[in-house]
């Protein structure tokens, strides 16, 4: 694992208004950064569930040449640990280069054993030196055409058969949804799957935060919202992260043709990435987006066992939840919407 710091880079705490200027102007020009580095994520972790924030960076000569936010969440469920970024599918160190980078990993490292958690955790996208790594997850990019009428051929046969269902059962599409009318769809879509629902506060958090950055888009049917999508945005990229459907949204090919709907739209706001986001390997949401034409792309998440003795498995394959996941699916959605919120928390 690696520990030790790099002597010409001197590593700090993001704590002031500039400190955060500065951080978002190096994210939003680094290769390496996502929408998930951004500064706002301190405010919306911080507020939305109270965990503890450590956003590091790091300075050569006066210049940030890297960042790495951080949060803690600790419970007797799920864990003490520390990670880059809890409730983002990406993370790590965004650095210009390998010296920063090993600098803000080993600080990490170093953090992690002072506040004594069970593991760090750093959501890479590419493998990093001296940690432990799993295959579990991977993600789904593609590059899409300024052209539409291309983007629907360039989906395979199959699955362009579902959107053109969807254009034909007088679907609406309302971009600029309210958070309400999707959380609501979200959380029943959520308990269906057996998964805690994270709180309406979150969601209202995350617009707030990020403003024109998230958006949410709403498909309905006779006036009835039956699927809805919360998007970010993010350079030339647009990333749906939170979706869901209601039983009729199946019948009726809404989730397809909600899908399709949002990259007609982003097409029209000029974005040249579309990123169906992280999938764990052979799950339902892995075949949805290979279906669509996309290859997924192996994401290198990367541990260093602080306290712990193994790697930990908080997802659903794990046999250990089978039991509580099956009754959550049988839960009156009142219970699920109160209680889920408490245990999402610390997920992460």
């Amino acid at each position: 694992m690696v520990t030790g710091l790099i002597e010409s880079v001197r590593i700090s705490h993001m704590k002031t208004e500039s400190d955060r200027l500065r951080w978002d102007e190096f994210v939003l020009h680094c290769e390496d950064a996502h929408f998930f580095h951004l500064s706002g994520w301190k405010d919306v972790i911080t507020k939305a569930f109270g965990h503890r924030t450590y956003f590091l960076y790091a300075e050569n000569s006066g210049e940030i040449t890297g960042v790495l936010p951080l949060a803690q969440t600790s419970s007797r469920l799920f864990g003490n640990k520390l990670i880059s970024l809890p409730f983002c599918v990406y993370g790590g160190a965004a650095a210009k280069d390998d010296q920063t980078r090993a600098a803000l990993t080993g600080a990490a490292s170093a953090l992690a054993r002072e506040i004594s958690v069970d593991y760090l955790e750093l959501r890479n996208i590419k493998e990093q030196p001296g940690y432990t790594s799993t295959d579990r997850y991977v993600t789904f990019r593609k590059k899409i055409s300024d052209n539409s009428e291309q983007n629907l051929l360039a989906i395979p046969r199959k699955q362009r058969a579902m959107i053109r269902k969807g254009m034909k059962n007088s679907l609406e599409v309302r971009m600029g949804a309210s958070v309400d009318e999707f959380y609501t769809i979200y959380a029943e879509s959520l308990r269906g799957l057996g998964t805690p629902v994270l709180s309406k506060r979150y969601f209202q958090i995350l617009k707030s935060v990020f403003g024109d950055r998230c958006d949410v888009l709403s498909v309905r049917r006779n006036g009835v919202p039956v699927s809805s999508v919360m998007s970010f945005y993010f350079r030339n990229e647009v990333l749906p992260y939170y979706g869901g459907g209601t039983p009729a949204a199946r019948q009726y090919s809404a989730f397809d043709y909600m899908y399709w709907e949002l990259m007609v739209d982003a097409v029209n706001r000029g974005v040249e990435v579309f990123d169906f986001g992280r999938s764990r390997n052979g799950t339902g949401s892995f075949r949805f987006k290979k279906h669509w034409g996309f290859e997924p792309e192996k994401l290198a998440y990367q541990y260093d066992l602080v306290n712990a003795n193994e790697l930990p498995n908080l997802t659903p394959d794990n046999p250990r939840y089978l039991a509580a996941i099956n009754i959550w699916k049988k839960l009156p959605l009142q219970v699920t919407n109160t209680v889920g919120p408490w245990l999402a928390r610390n997920l992460g």
